[in-house]
Parts: structure tokens; C-alpha cells; sequence
């Protein structure tokens, strides 16, 4: 015997299909396009020469270029130096720790800074670089920019963000940045994880991130 279709269970559609493909195709035409911008903005990034870095090289933002999280920090420590990366080191291997207790997937997360030239003194860093985070945020266009310490967050509020409301140095608190982008601020992870009180502080601010995250809607 032929087994009947469950009561207001519809057909398969073609049409269904054919939507879910052109959805699938727009969202790569999107990503291919940040990443070229993305590319784009290192490369002018690399060739800048507005800071007095010397031979050393910029340290560029990485993660997935559409993530619905953007980490956001004033300036690499010498890990990130060294290795040219945002957030590699010590304050990559705590965050990934984090992600996974609050089960937020890595894949979905960009981590920058706002002085990607290494300079002795960062509030000395040119307008003129600091001003591509604007760019780098238009590209992303996350759902909610993590912002961690005073000076990253006078910088994120000194950007002229179109439609941006202030954020306050309110930890743990998810606070409306623009009318799409939600913020959070944190305490600097790279000043927290020598002290266990740090730390402890830290990881209060940061949770809030996790139950953010498990309300964004699955589309």
C-alpha cells in the first residue's frame, strides 16, 4: 500500500528548489565580493605609509569576511607581530576556549584591530588608518561588534559610523551600535589573562555574547 502524505504536508516544490539555489547564489556573490574588498582594503593596508612602522608589517584582521561577530582590540601585542594576524597568540587560543563553552562557532567570527601598524605608542597612530576600520566594518557588516578595552572603545566611537549611537563602557551589556549592529563591550583580553580577578571579569563581560548568539535566528 502507498503511503499517504502526512495531513497538511506540502508537495516538494520545484519552485522551492529553484528559490533556495538563486538564495544560495546571491549569498556567494556576496561573499566572493567581501572577499575582494577585503583583499582589497590589506593591500592598500600593506602599502600605507601614513605610521612610521619601519620594515614591519601591518597586522591585518582575519576570520570569515561576512562573520556575524567582529572582534575588535586597540593594538597587537608582539605574537601578533610577528605572525602578521589579529588576535593570534594568547588572546586567540583564550577566545577559541570561550567560543566552544558557549557554543558559538569559531567560522563565524572576524577579529581586528583599530592601529594595525605596529607603532611604539598606538593613540599616536595616524586618522587616516585608524578611519579603515569603517571600510572594514561596511565590508563584514557583522551582527555585533565585540569591542574589548577603553581605548578600542574611544576609537569606535570617534569613527563617524553612519547611523552609530555610542556605545557605553557598560561590560557584559548588549547595546544597540547601529540600527543592524548590536555591541558589546568587554574588558582588554590582552590585559586579562595574567590576573585570575582579570580573567574572572572578563569571562562575566564575554558570557553575554553566548546568549546572544543563541537568539540570533537560524536565517
Amino acid at each position: 500500500m502507498q503511503a499517504g502524505r502526512r495531513k497538511g504536508a506540502a508537495a516538494p516544490s520545484s519552485k522551492s528548489g529553484a528559490m533556495r539555489s538563486i538564495d544560495n547564489e546571491i549569498r556567494e556573490k556576496y561573499l566572493e565580493r567581501a572577499i575582494r574588498e577585503l583583499n582589497q582594503m590589506n593591500r592598500e593596508v600593506q602599502d600605507c605609509q601614513h605610521c612610521p612602522r619601519g620594515k614591519l608589517m601591518p597586522v591585518l584582521g582575519s576570520g570569515h569576511p561576512q562573520a556575524d561577530v567582529f572582534m575588535l582590540k586597540q593594538a597587537p601585542l608582539a605574537s601578533e607581530i610577528e605572525e602578521g594576524v589579529a588576535f593570534y597568540g594568547r588572546a586567540g587560543n583564550a577566545l577559541m576556549k570561550s567560543f566552544k563553552r558557549l557554543g558559538i562557532d569559531p567560522l563565524v567570527v572576524y577579529g581586528t584591530l583599530c592601529v594595525k601598524c605596529p607603532i611604539p605608542e598606538p593613540d599616536l597612530a595616524a586618522g587616516e588608518c585608524i578611519a579603515r576600520l569603517v571600510e572594514e566594518l561596511a565590508i563584514v557588516q557583522p551582527k555585533i561588534v565585540v569591542v574589548m578595552g577603553e581605548p578600542a572603545l574611544r576609537i569606535l566611537n570617534s569613527l563617524g559610523v553612519p547611523l552609530a549611537r555610542e556605545v557605553e563602557p557598560r561590560e557584559g551589556e548588549i547595546q544597540p551600535f547601529t540600527p543592524t549592529i548590536d555591541a558589546l563591550y568587554t574588558p582588554d583580553i590582552d590585559v586579562s589573562l595574567d590576573e585570575e580577578g582579570a580573567k574572572a571579569r572578563f569571562w562575566r563581560a564575554f558570557k553575554a555574547l553566548g546568549a546572544w548568539y543563541d537568539d540570533l535566528p537560524p536565517y
